[in-house]
């Protein structure tokens, strides 16, 4: 895991609505960019998770391909 070294204060950081009890994650869209992650730098966007517990903390980029295979296997019950 890479620690960004892009600014991130002023992304539109999104969480779900069933989130409660501070257990979560939040995701925010943004552009592709090496600051973010040199290793997919060629990117035209990246998605962005972190802890809500530790906004200052490192934050994990997957690039589109990566997430929709995320999102389908959360779909699928793959992580149950």
């Amino acid at each position: 895991m890479q620690r960004s070294t892009m600014d991130l204060s002023s992304v539109a950081w999104r969480k779900s609505s069933r989130s409660t009890g501070g257990n979560c994650v939040e995701v925010a869209i943004v552009p592709g960019d090496p600051a973010v992650a040199a290793h997919k730098a060629q990117a035209d966007e990246l998605y962005l998770v972190r802890d809500s517990k530790d906004p200052d903390g490192p934050a994990l980029a997957f690039t589109q391909g990566e997430w929709d295979a995320f999102v389908g296997g959360v779909k699928d019950g793959e992580f149950g």
